[in-house]
């Protein structure tokens, strides 16, 4: 006699059991399905093609009416479950229905979360998680308009592509920095979010709905930072949450989920639990992928066996048409692991496969996933890979065979070969040349061919015949690569900046094809530097790229406090301010206090804890941040000129203040000192600095490219001006030809040294049209550059927390 089993939920786990049941033990049941929704088993990882309008819901049907007649099933359609009597064994549904059972299966699923902002309960707002979801939003989407999606995750973007593909104009809302986030590292994610720009899908990153807006129905929303977003339909997609209601009600075993066994056995023995709802091992698995090996676990038990599932390793692919994307696995950093990455930026790939004691743990694929598959299986069994070691990234393909040779690849090519696209350079063009002219250094081959000089996605091809072409004297040595996350030299990754409009650090990593996921300790604060120069209006300081010093605005010491130094303008100060130091030492304790060479007042041995309280009091008194810790303007020390002494030639008190108001707050490839000397005798020390005046009497003399560190140097004479306003331009227009050109941590001396003096001159005090451009360029960005960091963490504007890089071994200068 067949035993009864009674199964709550009709999607796809439940239905995989029941395949795997009934070819395992063919009659052994009576089976019953209590199904929430009106109609047979769907396919509903399979909702965004329905949604987008490439699929109808008969294409995604996965048992039809009859399935279930010819397996003896009784499937009753519209019949929520309210209860499960245990002592009885009967399930009721909401309409009256009810079965016995000899074993029970609850596969309720999982509920998505609506976050109970104002206006969550506004007609228009809508979860995705099931056909009737979908029915909803296309209604709205004919009448076209917005659809705002609220979260960033793979459900998130699959709405948003489908509703884009029905017409309507569409905003995704995402409170993390990047999209995907669980499943995709920030390179991967960069490209995915480019791509959907470039299907016409905007994308706001680090955002958090305040409201949703709206009277009788969705108007649309406001953020926290206050903007406003209209819109027409509000689709929630931030998560979802077991749906545990029915088995908490009868008294199971829950805790996120109903916990279940390797069995899938509940605390019930005569109760399964399948599905999203169910937590196995401490996890509640929400992929198909998990679901379908507890259902064939699950069915052998069912059957009479002994199966036990023992977890799963997820994967996870995005159903977008056009965009290829894998991910699986764990791919965050650790010391005990390393990473391999192939980046082609031509062809829109990005991989990078994480190991750990020469085993994959991790792998993410975007542009190229045909070996997804494969990585994962290779992960799943814990395979040990060092014998693929060097070729592992090209996929299975590539194995057991010989070495690839780029070199005879690159040599078999023809001569009349596309070598650089930007430029229509071909390979004969290029060899002829290096042979015809002698060329031996990459800078000169693009000079003369132009090959690899525009957007350098051919750099490699290029620096290849350069070798076939010159065997053994070709030393690509010659251009320094920034570090060894790039063959690119500094100047290559700053003009690549430009020429391709790369706006973030996962932009210029993908693109310029970084060898490393996320870079190191070496690329990351230049690259931020480099994007707060290029553009000071679009780019948000990455402050987890910089230095511990510039992250606290503070100087770190050896015992681990931090020095204080407020700004004083030109040097000069007041009772009032010298009363409100003297008021922070005395209430903190200040161990030490000294007067720097900068002629400010330097507060050391402060605790960490109590920056933001020492910041608040010297800034009741008018005192802005010295920022003695910065890559940017520290000091304008000046004498006391024509106002006070008598040999004063100028006003330099005036000008150094003059200067330091206008220039303060902006970084600089590397620290930037000035001086102004109100005359010859040059008390302020103004031709040992990077920039510095001296006064004369017929005006201003410009000095440059001093040293007084590790290296002395003397200034050059950049030029003489005759006022005040002259003076500032000219100061300001080469602070920014430096910033332009400066590789990071190249002081101004070397700088110059490189650029040559007759340039720079050239430049500056010759050419007034570039002179001006320069000028205008530094005030635009002065628009950004000048906010006081002290006062802003006071008021917690800037919500950045004190946290270490990954990645060790800075060290920063003394002021």
């Amino acid at each position: 006699m067949s035993e009864k089993l009674v199964i709550i939920g009709n999607g796809m786990a439940p239905g995989r059991m029941l395949e795997e049941l009934f070819e395992k033990a063919p009659g052994a049941y009576d089976v019953t399905i209590f199904n929430a929704e009106p109609r047979v088993n769907y396919d509903r990882i399979m909702l965004s093609p329905v949604l987008s309008g490439e699929k109808s819901y008969e294409d995604i049907v996965i048992h039809d009416d009859a399935w279930y007649a010819k397996n003896g099933v009784t499937l009753l359609k519209g019949a929520r479950v309210t209860e499960i009597d245990r002592e009885r064994r009967i399930v009721t549904a909401a309409d009256g229905r009810t079965a016995s059972y000899d074993k029970l299966v609850i596969a309720t699923g999982s509920t998505p979360i609506i976050i109970p902002v104002p206006g969550h309960q506004l007609p228009g707002v809508l979860a995705y998680r099931d056909l009737d979801d979908v029915d909803r939003m296309l209604e709205i989407a004919r009448g076209g308009g917005r659809a705002i999606v609220i979260g960033g995750g793979l459900l998130g973007l699959e709405a948003a592509y489908g509703l884009k593909r029905q017409g309507m104009e569409v905003t995704v809302i995402h409170l993390m920095p990047t999209i995907m986030e669980r499943q995709l590292d920030p390179p991967a994610a960069y490209m995915l979010k480019k791509a959907l720009g470039d299907r016409g899908i905007d994308i706001i990153t680090k955002a958090n709905t305040k409201a949703i807006l709206g009277t009788d129905k969705v108007e649309g929303i406001e953020l926290d930072d206050g903007r406003i977003i209209p819109g027409d339909m509000v689709v929630m997609a931030v998560g979802i949450r077991p749906n545990t209601t029915l088995a908490h009600a009868a008294g199971l075993e829950v805790n996120r989920g109903i916990v279940v066994n390797d069995g899938m056995q509940t605390s019930d023995p005569q109760i399964y639990a399948l599905g999203e709802c169910a937590e196995h091992r401490g996890v509640c698995y929400g992929l198909v992928a998990p679901l379908y090996e507890s259902a064939r676990a699950l069915a052998d038990r069912l059957a009479g066996g002994s199966a036990e599932y023992l977890g799963s390793v997820t994967n996870t692919k995005l159903k977008v048409t056009g965009i290829n994307l894998f991910s699986a696995g764990d791919f965050a950093e650790a010391p005990d692991r390393e990473e391999i990455v192939l980046r082609d930026a031509s062809a829109g790939v990005y991989k990078r496969l994480v190991l750990k004691d020469n085993r994959i743990v991790g792998t993410v694929l975007y542009g190229d996933t045909a070996d997804g598959s494969w990585f994962f299986d290779l992960m799943k069994k814990g395979s040990d890979v060092s014998a693929m070691r060097d070729t592992l990234i090209f996929g299975q393909s590539f194995q057991g065979g010989a070495p690839l040779d780029p070199m005879a690849a690159v040599a078999a090519l023809p001569d009349d070969a596309e070598i650089c696209g930007c430029n229509g350079v071909c390979k004969g063009k290029i060899t002829s040349t290096i042979s015809g002219k002698g060329l031996t250094t990459l800078d000169e081959v693009r000079a003369h061919t132009k090959a690899s000089a525009s957007c350098g996605n051919c750099t490699g091809l290029v620096e290849q015949l350069m070798k076939l072409t010159l065997g053994d004297r070709y030393n690509p040595a010659a251009v320094t690569p920034m570090c060894g996350c790039t063959d690119l030299g500094h100047d290559d990754v700053r003009r690549l900046i430009l020429a391709k409009g790369l706006k973030t650090i996962p932009a210029v990593m993908q693109e310029l094809e970084w060898k490393t996921s996320c870079g190191c300790a070496k690329c990351r604060p230049a690259l931020n530097y480099y994007l707060v120069c290029d553009w000071p209006d679009e780019y948000a300081d990455d402050y987890q790229s910089r230095f511990i010093n510039e992250r606290v605005h503070a100087n770190i010491q050896k015992d681990g406090t931090y020095s204080v130094v407020p700004r004083m303008w030109g040097g000069v100060t007041s009772a009032a301010e010298l009363r409100a130091i003297a008021d922070v030492v005395d209430k903190f304790q200040v161990p030490m206090v000294k007067v720097t060479g900068g002629q400010r007042i330097d507060l050391l041995g402060i605790q960490k804890e109590d920056l933001p309280a020492v910041w608040a009091d010297l800034g009741k008194a008018g005192f802005v941040s010295g920022q003695a810790y910065a890559k940017g303007l520290r000091t304008v020390k000046t004498c006391v000129g024509s106002e006070w002494c008598r040999f004063g030639t100028q006003d330099s008190t005036g000008l150094g203040i003059r200067l330091e108001k206008f220039m303060w707050g902006s970084w600089t490839p590397a620290k930037l000192k000035l001086a102004v000397s109100g005359c010859p005798r040059n008390c302020a020390e103004a031709t040992c600095k990077d920039i510095g005046v001296i006064c004369v009497d017929s005006g201003f003399e410009i000095h440059f490219a001093g040293a007084a560190g590790l290296e002395i140097k003397g200034t050059e004479v950049l030029g003489m001006v005759k006022t005040e306003d002259e003076a500032l331009e000219h100061i300001v227009a080469l602070t920014q030809m430096y910033r332009e050109q400066g590789r990071y941590l190249e002081r101004i001396y070397k700088w110059a040294k490189r650029v040559g003096l007759d340039e720079i001159r050239r430049q500056i005090m010759d050419d007034a049209e570039k002179r001006k451009g320069y000028f205008d360029r530094f005030v635009f960005s002065q628009k950004f550059a000048q906010v006081d960091p002290w006062s802003e963490r006071v008021s917690g504007k800037d919500k950045h927390e004190f946290k270490p890089l990954v990645v060790t071994g800075f060290s920063e200068a003394a002021e």
